[in-house]
């Protein structure tokens, strides 16, 4: 246990060191919240195209689908596989702690990352954007949880695949950038067409998406969303274990 501490320690340092992961990978999600909320006109008003319902209390839930896989997809691939590339994991399996303390430091240092930026983005929606409380918490908080393991499993997928940084950053972004599409970042599900809604229903953020938003309102979780995380995460991590390489 005193190995894992102190790697975790270490790596936190490391963390917070790194302006893009603090940037990006913990500030970014809340930012791009504040901005749209705070800024931007119409987002707190009632959308007729939306129901009556502002636009920002769509996209919170949204946000944090996207804070846990800004995290998990942009970030902790490439610090792993940086590790590899530059053979600190050969160098630790040669020890006797082993690699596996660091990659268990690595999962808690991300996995603290991912909470305090979900933490902030629903502070910032509550109390500066006039948001409601989450209509199911209990609903809310394991969805959050089911989705960190879904997005967490990409991430490790992403790293065992990837041999050098730039791999892992390159495939990083090729597989975030269309999840966010379908998570409804640029284009919320109530105004997006329906074949693409029904597309998005079974991607891993999209479906994280549709489920946090429907237990943050009260509507009801559709069994779908849920089946199809759980379906991720078993499938991605099972790969992701067969897949990774320390060397």
């Amino acid at each position: 246990m005193r190995p894992l501490l102190a790697l975790t320690a270490t790596e936190g340092r490391l963390f917070a060191r790194d302006g893009m992961s603090v940037g990006f990978g913990l500030l970014f999600p809340s930012v791009l919240l504040y901005v749209l909320g705070g800024l931007m006109p119409g987002f707190r008003e009632p959308a007729e195209d939306m129901g009556g319902i502002r636009p920002i209390d769509i996209y919170l839930p949204i946000v944090v689908a996207m804070a846990i896989a800004t995290i998990a997809i942009s970030t902790l691939p490439a610090q792993l596989a940086g590790y590899r590339e530059r053979g600190v994991l050969r160098r630790m399996a040669t020890t006797p702690v082993g690699p596996g303390p660091l990659l268990g430091a690595q999962l808690l240092v991300n996995l603290l990352a991912m909470l305090i930026s979900v933490v902030v983005a629903v502070t910032i929606g509550i109390t500066l954007l006039g948001v409601p409380f989450p209509a199911a918490p209990f609903h809310f908080t394991g969805i959050v949880l089911l989705a960190t393991i879904t997005m967490f499993s990409i991430g490790l997928l992403i790293a065992a695949l990837s041999p050098t940084t730039k791999t892992a950053s390159g495939i990083g972004m090729l597989v975030y950038f269309p999840m966010l599409f379908f998570a409804g970042v640029w284009t919320p599900g109530p105004i997006m067409p329906e074949y693409l809604r029904r597309i998005a229903e079974f991607t891993p953020l999209g479906a994280a998406s549709q489920a946090l938003s429907d237990a943050w309102s009260g509507t009801g979780v559709a069994p779908t969303a849920l089946a199809v995380l759980t379906a991720y995460a078993l499938l991605v991590t099972l790969l992701a274990t067969r897949l990774f390489r320390w060397s």
